[in-house]
């Protein structure tokens, strides 16, 4: 773990707060770095932040992060006991447009950091551009949601953004029976998630 840029989650965190290495940094009023258990087996990737999380400073607060928290309450998940929460960039592009791939290029390595650090068992990816970059960049969330690939001993799944559940209620029992699967997967792999 030496050859990590940062050694630990507050390290990375003091880093990325003070960010300019692209345009979002300009037009911020909060870096949202990531929440949840340090120690988390289950990392949850979104997009980037939107209007509420870049004013509280923390991913998923609006009202597509209400329903993933219902969600993950579901399968008894949440951000305060056994998971951990980032996403792809760490400051709100205009207008909650999607990151531009410059964007996501100058955020990476602080994702990878953070990866390296909490050394999940299984990343889901929430939505396309995550899993675009994470799985495969021809990730189709439409059709390939809910599939389990495997990489460096990492489990990851690509489902639906909480967000676009919302404006397409129709895809949420498709995103309820991709929750399901990772329960399955939690039981089978981890350890320490549900104690």
């Amino acid at each position: 773990m030496s050859n990590l840029p940062y050694q630990s989650l507050e390290e990375l965190r003091c880093e990325v707060l003070n960010c300019q290495r692209c345009e979002l940094a300009k037009t911020r009023t909060n870096v949202v770095f990531g929440v949840g258990n340090p120690q988390a087996e289950v990392l949850f990737v979104g997009e980037g932040p939107g209007e509420n999380e870049d004013l509280q400073g923390e991913p998923f607060v609006g009202r597509g992060g209400q329903l993933l928290d219902k969600m993950l309450a579901v399968i008894d998940l949440s951000r305060e006991k056994n998971i951990y929460i980032a996403n792809m960039v760490k400051c709100r592009p205009p207008k909650n447009r999607d990151p531009l791939p410059a964007e996501q290029d100058c955020c990476i390595d602080y994702l990878r950091n953070q990866v390296a650090l909490i050394r999940p068992k299984i990343i889901v990816c929430l939505g396309r551009i995550s899993a675009c970059r994470i799985i495969d960049p021809n990730f189709k969330v439409t059709k390939q949601h809910g599939e389990w690939f495997s990489r460096n001993g990492v489990f990851m799944m690509g489902t639906f953004h909480p967000a676009a559940l919302l404006r397409s209620p129709v895809n949420k029992p498709a995103a309820f029976d991709d929750f399901l699967k990772l329960r399955d997967k939690i039981h089978e792999i981890c350890t320490h998630t549900y104690f």
